[in-house]
């Protein structure tokens, strides 16, 4: 138990920036993503296509279709969605057809969406 103790601390303790590696290392090696809820969730084995059309989709891409008329508005409303900096956000931006966040919750992907078309974007939800 005194080690379980320990590692709650630990991983309490971590910056922001640990975290988000700390959960890059789960997913990708352990295939371990936090759920919408913040209980972490196991990635299963692939089930059969038929059952997983029935299923109500829950994770989204959000993709940028085209940055519009105000293209400056956009770019800020993408480095502050992704935490890019200028140069790679408007790289993304000006490409198009990109996604800007993929596999977030419905919720996140139509915040992100609404943010993204008041600052003049057409955007799509995949």
């Amino acid at each position: 138990m005194a080690d379980l103790k320990k590692l709650a601390e630990e991983i309490v303790g971590l910056t922001l920036l640990e975290a988000q590696e700390l959960k890059t290392i789960l997913k990708d090696e352990y295939g371990i993503e936090p759920a919408a809820g913040g209980a972490v969730m196991m990635a299963g084995p692939a089930g059969d296509a038929g059952g997983a059309a029935a299923e109500e989709q829950t994770e989204f891409d959000v993709i940028l279709k085209s940055a519009g008329a105000s293209k400056i508005n956009v770019i800020k409303e993408v480095r502050g969605i992704t935490g890019l900096g200028l140069k790679e956000a408007k790289e993304l931006v000006e490409a198009g057809g990109k996604a800007v966040k993929e596999q977030v919750s419905k919720d996140e992907a139509e915040e992100i969406k609404g943010k993204l078309e008041a600052a003049g974007a057409e955007v799509e939800l995949k």
